[in-house]
């Protein structure tokens, strides 16, 4: 497919509102928006956030991005003023099974090979002050320990974008004392550094600084927690994220300016762009579109019980989004077999979907089903569908996108419009934060999950007791799971039933001001598939990218 003509982004920037004087432009059609915009345009009363989330996913996903791209297209084409805000890319699944992470057809944000390797060094900022605290901790322990930081519980891992199992559990420190004291550690991927979740989570250099500080690194020989401000390091460690924090901007397939920052993951982190971009978007437009990853169990849970209250937003609608093959998925249908028209797994599948739709009633925002239409889906799979979500009371309306851009999206954005003008109340969070660790646990388990109760295992209750002598215990919680199942394992499909989620550790991220309790056999980091997006990608003698998709 050709790529679209690009406006110059100094246009782009101009129809979102922004002054040319207010970009630092990385090239021709990408630019940072500088900070001094907050003080020049302020939030409105009457913001209209929209967001998108999805059912369960297949192992490929259901092109929660793409709907996003092309539903605001569509309310561009309805004479609104929209921007969408999204996340950045992260190279392991552009190089691993999923790929390109920009849209997808004639909704797509570009340009999109800049924007899917390194864009404008956001991720490479990030990844370089996560590993400078590391190895400034190392250093200190090194060099005469003065904090004693007990090297056995250094609680702060290194960082690389890019999927390598190999790199989970290490041993540093090898070679003779020269080079330090060894130790197990390991490496994470750059969307679950608690760098990202800071970045994503801050307005200001004081404030990113102030979070950074308040990272725990670790815990001395006595058992008393060591933070980074401790080691009055966090102005360093800020000062590599200077550009890093300003927003991107950059344009759909057609013309639709997108801010475009941070990009945390949702099964291993809160799943959702920076609450910057969003502020920002939602002072310069009537309608904001902004996705959160994976399924409405993962990133929208978090979006509303995490990002919402510290952003301060109240989204007026979620974008469900559904794909008949996800559905024959969870209603029972092999992968090689998703090709072939199934009526009967579509409606095997629907109570995956049901279940999501009726969890979002409980923030108190209502909801839309977007049927993200394919090439290989039937007539009478798609008139299936719909009868049968519509005959059960919920809103859907199936949208061609990607094959059609904004125009495609028309009738999913007219009643995304007319269903918004009706909600007039705010959306909240499912729980207070000031509940016990084990209640905020459970009631995320059981009322999202349909769990029946929590398994925590030795670790987990030892992180427990931690977390509550430490005061941590009334942070909101931000629970890694897989993105594969409603329930903590990837094995149990559609709507499983009388599950027990295992809790095997927690980890505390006092600097971006949540804890993680770490279920099942979810990883931190990534490894690449036995076929990985990688052997598709290439370059020419001219410089252009293929096979990012």
């Amino acid at each position: 497919m050709k790529p679209p003509a690009l406006a110059p982004i100094v246009d782009i920037a101009a129809r979102a509102g922004i002054r040319e004087d207010e970009l630092e432009p990385y090239g021709r059609y990408k630019a940072k928006v500088r900070l001094e915009i907050l003080d020049r345009v302020k939030r409105r009363d009457d913001e209209n956030l929209i967001l998108v989330s999805a059912m369960t996913p297949t192992p490929a996903g259901e092109g929660k991005t793409t709907v996003s791209i092309g539903l605001a297209q569509a309310i561009a084409k309805l004479g609104k003023n929209v921007i969408a805000a999204l996340r950045e890319p992260s190279l392991g699944p552009v190089f691993g099974i999923k790929g390109g992470a920009t849209g997808g057809g004639m909704s797509r944000v570009h340009p999109a090979d800049e924007i899917n390797l390194h864009f404008t060094n956001d991720f490479p900022a990030i990844e370089s002050a996560h590993n400078l605290l590391a190895a400034l901790i190392d250093n200190f322990v090194f060099h005469g320990n003065p904090y004693n930081i007990d090297p056995r519980r250094v609680a702060w891992r290194r960082v690389l974008d890019m999927n390598d199992r190999s790199l989970r559990n290490i041993v540093i420190g090898l070679g003779g004392t020269a080079n330090g004291f060894p130790r197990e550690s390991g490496f994470d991927i750059v969307p679950s550094s608690e760098i990202m979740a800071i970045l994503c989570l801050s307005r200001s250099y004081r404030e990113l600084k102030e979070k950074i500080g308040n990272i725990l690194v670790g815990f001395t020989y006595e058992n008393k927690p060591v933070f980074a401000r401790d080691l009055k390091i966090e102005g360093a460690v800020t000062a590599l994220l200077k550009h890093a924090l300003l927003p991107n901007l950059v344009q759909t397939s057609e013309g639709v300016p997108v801010i475009l920052h941070g990009g945390p993951f949702a099964n291993i982190a809160q799943g959702a762009n920076s609450i910057m971009a969003t502020d920002l978007a939602l002072r310069l437009a009537d309608y904001v579109v902004t996705e959160a990853g994976f399924g409405f169990d993962l990133g929208a849970e978090k979006f509303f019980d995490i990002v919402a209250p510290y952003g301060g937003f109240s989204p007026r609608i979620v974008v469900l989004v559904a794909t008949i093959r996800a559905l024959k998925f969870h209603g029972g249908v092999d992968r090689s077999e998703l090709a072939t028209p199934d009526p009967r797994a579509v409606i095997r599948g629907l109570p995956n979907l049901r279940t999501h739709y009726n969890n979002i009633a409980k923030f108190g925002a209502p909801c839309v089903i977007a049927l993200n239409v394919f090439d290989g889906d039937s007539p009478e799979e798609i008139r299936t569908l719909v009868e049968a979500a519509e005959n059960e009371g919920m809103n859907i309306a199936p949208a061609d996108i990607f094959r059609r851009g904004g125009e495609g999206g028309l009738e999913l954005a007219r009643k995304v419009v007319e269903v918004m003008a009706t909600n007039t109340g705010r959306s909240q969070p499912l729980y207070r934060w000031e509940l016990p660790v084990e209640d905020k646990i459970f009631k995320v388990a059981s009322e999202i999950y349909g769990a029946v109760s929590i398994d925590y295992q030795p670790q987990a209750k030892r992180d427990l007791e931690l977390i509550k002598k430490n005061g941590f215990d009334k942070l909101p919680v931000c629970i890694a799971k897989t993105q594969q199942s409603l329930s903590d394992n990837p094995s149990l499909l559609g709507l499983p039933k009388d599950f027990v989620v295992t809790v095997r550790e927690i980890k505390i991220a006092s600097g971006a001001g949540f804890i993680i309790p770490i279920t099942g056999e979810i990883m931190r980091m990534p490894g690449l598939a036995k076929v990985p997006a990688a052997f598709n990608i290439d370059i020419d003698d001219e410089g252009n990218i293929t096979g990012i998709v």
